[in-house]
């Protein structure tokens, strides 16, 4: 499978843990009931597999390549997506330490849960999308095809390791524990 193809089949897991965070995101500003540990449920999941897994394959094999094919990562394409991993990463520290103040009785945390899994949320979708239409098909395009099958090569290396670890099993199960709450 190509690395392009495995990096977006992830893409689709993340969007459906955005889709029930902006679920939750919606019935916490309304005042619904939705319990703390929702959101630090969904910061573990974008932490250890958004950014973990998902990220440990963009940014240490993917953008590499890229980089080894003269794309730069200080201008252009790849230091938008590495500075909107950081962006990322930022509403996702936001998000959790609302949510423990929340989750320790401090009402007035639910607004900068909102605004932080909002945040998050927007940047994501916009980023999958660029990644999808734009990155990837400038990644297959520019990196020479003995390189890709190296980069697929070390993919699946990543990937056989969190099959092993139970690492894949995980994430995915919390994917679905997270829709399912919001379903509730």
């Amino acid at each position: 499978m190509k690395a392009t193809t495995i990096l977006m089949d992830e893409h689709r897991v993340i969007e459906r843990v955005i889709a029930a965070l902006e679920q939750a995101t919606q019935r916490l500003e309304r005042g619904d009931p939705i319990e703390p540990r929702f959101f630090l449920d969904a910061t573990e999941f974008i932490k250890g597999f958004a950014d973990g897994c998902h990220h440990q394959k963009e940014e240490g094999v993917l953008f590499k390549a890229m980089t080894a094919a003269g794309m730069p990562t200080n201008q252009g394409p790849l230091a938008v997506m590495l500075h909107e991993h950081e962006a990322g990463r930022a509403y996702t520290r936001g998000m959790r330490e609302a949510a423990e103040s929340l989750q320790a009785g401090d009402e007035g945390a639910a607004a900068r849960v909102i605004d932080n899994a909002r945040g998050y949320a927007a940047l994501l979708r916009e980023h999958i999308m660029k990644e999808d239409n734009v990155l990837f098909p400038m990644a297959e395009n520019i990196i020479p095809a003995a390189q890709q099958e190296g980069v697929e090569g070390d993919f699946a290396t990543l990937g056989q390791a969190e099959v092993s670890e139970g690492v894949q099993d995980k994430y995915l199960a919390l994917a679905d524990k997270l829709e399912q709450e919001v379903m509730e």
